[in-house]
């Protein structure tokens, strides 16, 4: 353990941070994508409620033992809404089919997993209690898909890959009874996540020939498209992820996630107006739904997500009124998710970025008192960023050790906030007379952010390296500066921030050309910002 000027004492990579974490870091990387699917625990009144058959969400067959047609549509529209991680409305319809149908053994298998999401683990084992009680009566291929949800609990439940590799060598051995079912290719491709509990956001290299010999069953099957994004995404090929995520858009036009998706790959690859219209437009059918059916925004862990996403790319075009308006409003929604209370730390930090410290450090309290240690931790890290940037070093130090302190309490998730914590220590070296032990610290995670894969953290990655080069200008050093500024346009060399960073390095040092050509850039990057965008008022200023 490191401490700072004024007390600071916070950790460094190979002490608790990153060393006494490593245990936690591989499983948060595992589950962090899979957690941020789950939602408060939902009331069972509005998991029973009626619920009409829909149009616009993908369709979704599996031929199961059922004689009657509205049960076996109900079915399928459960299997649909789970290929998009709708899960309220999963549970609807599986809880439809069978109030039709008590005897469908398979459908409580369905309802299972939109149980697990929901927050409601032992209400989904006694599903798939129920379902193997029934299953006695069930086909065969009915059967096969119970057994094999039942190993997925069982491997969701184990630390030990034995469990997990059992369920894939079943899933192999329906494969060749079945070669015919779709959803078995879907969920053996879904299988190579190494966690078990991954519903196809995880989907990895080694899954995409699983999904390929699903459209071979079944031609544009919406879901396959969809875990197809999340594959090609996950290994950095975002043009090859693009044509899936327009036909899985395309196909379900009433799920916000599949609108959301095409957004993803459209930021990716630098299309960030078109990834606006693609995120706003799954906002548009997020709130008309959660209106139409009265269901609160913290029950649905999309709304959240979606609005991270587009409040990001509104910040990215220079667009801040838009994304405060979204970020201030968001903050506010209550979660009982500890990832997505994480992912408020969005709000204060754009707010240091835009100058409004005392506004920061007053919503970094929000999330510093908050019982989660987890969660507490972040905020007293935004906390500390915001002190330094007000030039607040003892409160700066305070924030970080209370950081510490709420990191040692916490039950795990420690590496979500790890690195954070890493680029206020290195802030603060920086910023109090220890510059070579700040650049050490900020170089180092710099250079391990930008090598994450996953796509959510990319703008995240590009914000906080902006941070970094905003503060090493602060603290007048300009060569580390320059540095940040250029790890900036190697994350993103469309960005205008990168080149507006660019252009300030080029300017102290005296280099006009150069300046004048980066300010350029980044005026024309800008030209969807805000009029009045700060920014673009000085580069404009230097012109006269």
């Amino acid at each position: 353990m490191l401490c700072g000027l004024g007390g600071l004492c916070v950790v460094r990579r190979t002490s608790l941070a990153i060393g006494a974490l490593s245990a936690f870091t591989i499983g948060v990387a595992a589950q962090q994508g899979h957690a941020i699917h789950r939602v408060p625990s939902v009331p069972d009144e509005l998991l029973n409620r009626p619920v009409p058959l829909r149009s616009g969400i993908g369709t979704a067959h599996d031929a199961v033992g059922t004689t009657s047609k509205d049960a076996q549509a109900f079915y399928d529209q459960g299997l649909a809404y789970l290929h998009s991680y709708v899960w309220i409305e999963a549970a609807r319809s599986f809880n439809q089919a069978l109030r039709i149908d008590p005897g469908l053994a398979i459908a409580h298998a369905g309802l299972s997993v939109a149980l697990i999401e929901l927050n409601a683990p032992a209400k989904a084992q006694a599903a798939i209690e129920r379902a193997r009680a029934l299953s006695a009566k069930a086909s065969a291929h009915d059967r096969a898909h119970i057994d094999l949800r039942a190993l997925q609990i069982t491997a969701e439940g184990s630390h030990q890959n034995t469990a997990l590799a059992s369920y894939r060598s079943a899933l192999d051995a329906a494969l060749q009874k079945y070669p015919a079912d779709v959803e078995l290719w879907l969920l053996r491709g879904i299988s190579q996540s190494a966690d078990p509990a991954d519903r196809g956001q995880g989907s990895v290299e080694t899954s995409v020939p699983f999904y390929e010999r699903a459209l071979g069953v079944s031609p544009n099957h919406f879901a396959a498209q969809h875990y197809l994004t999340h594959a090609h995404e996950n290994g950095r090929r975002p043009g090859d992820a693009l044509p899936y995520a327009a036909a899985y858009a395309k196909a379900a036009p009433a799920v916000p996630h599949a609108l959301h998706m095409h957004g993803h790959v459209l930021r990716q690859l630098g299309r960030v107006d078109e990834a606006v219209a693609a995120f706003e437009s799954a906002q548009k059918v997020q709130t008309a739904y959660l209106a139409a059916e009265k269901i609160p925004p913290e029950l649905d862990w999309h709304y959240e997500h979606n609005v991270d996403l587009l409040a990001a790319c509104y910040r990215y075009l220079g667009r801040m009124r838009d994304a405060e308006g979204l970020l201030s409003k968001s903050f506010v929604v209550p979660s009982s998710l500890a990832v997505q209370m994480f992912n408020k730390r969005e709000w204060p930090e754009l707010l240091i970025a835009r100058g409004r410290t005392n506004e920061a450090i007053a919503a970094a309290g929000v999330l510093a008192s908050h019982p989660s240690p987890l969660v507490s931790a972040i905020g007293h890290v935004v906390s500390g960023r915001a002190y330094l940037a007000a030039g607040q070093y003892k409160e700066a130090a305070d924030a970080a050790n209370a950081a510490v302190r709420a990191l040692k309490a916490a039950s795990g998730g420690q590496a979500l906030v790890s690195p954070e914590l890493e680029v206020l220590q290195g802030e603060f070296f920086l910023r109090t007379g220890q510059p070579e032990k700040g650049r050490a610290m900020l170089d180092e995670i710099v250079r391990r952010l930008r090598e994450g894969t996953g796509p959510d953290s990319w703008a995240q990655t590009l914000f906080t390296i902006e941070s970094v080069a905003r503060a090493a200008r602060q603290a007048g050093d300009w060569e580390f500066a320059g540095f940040a500024a250029r790890q900036l346009a190697a994350q993103d060399s469309r960005y205008a921030g990168a080149h507006y960073a660019l252009g300030l390095v080029a300017e102290h040092n005296g280099d006009t050309r150069t300046a004048q050509t980066e300010f350029a850039l980044a005026e024309k990057a800008w030209s969807m910002a805000d009029p009045d965008l700060t920014e673009l008022r000085e580069i404009r200023s230097r012109k006269r």
